[in-house]
């Protein structure tokens, strides 16, 4: 099956609190909000970059699959209270000025732009559901 042209579409963080992390992707990063869905006292929004529309990250409500059981639910909980549960790389062309920029809103710095060992550059952010969100450096 070689030569298929596949995409990734969408991946999906969770949020616990669906306005703040609007503030956090759209007001502070740039995104675009793409849909806003409700159900059943749940929230779950899509955003993405302005200029790329096949690039989405659906934020859901923690757990909301109803096959979860509750102890799942609650280790779920616990992770993402640790900022070990998800996790996204971005990529910018300016790495740094995109650092100052977030850090001068307010967000939760991870780790200041530094040059890895395996060649990248990159810092690190927590969103407002405690997800990791690294941005690299584009070469």
């Amino acid at each position: 099956m070689n030569g298929m042209d596949i995409t990734i579409n969408a991946t999906f963080l969770p949020h616990t609190d669906a306005d703040a992390s609007l503030a956090f992707y759209r007001d502070a990063l740039g995104f675009e909000l793409r849909k806003d869905v409700g159900y059943d006292g749940l929230r779950w929004l899509t955003v993405g970059p302005v200029d790329h529309p096949e690039m989405n990250i659906v934020l859901t409500p923690p757990a909301a699959d109803p096959g979860i059981t509750d102890d799942e639910r609650r280790v779920i909980a616990e992770m993402m209270a640790k900022g070990t549960y998800g996790a996204l790389m971005l990529a910018s062309d300016d790495v740094d000025a995109l650092f100052d920029h977030l850090q001068g809103t307010g967000a939760e710095v991870m780790q200041e732009p530094m040059d890895q060992p395996w060649g990248a550059r990159d810092c690190a952010f927590r969103d407002p559901a405690g997800n990791t969100i690294r941005i690299q450096q584009l070469p």
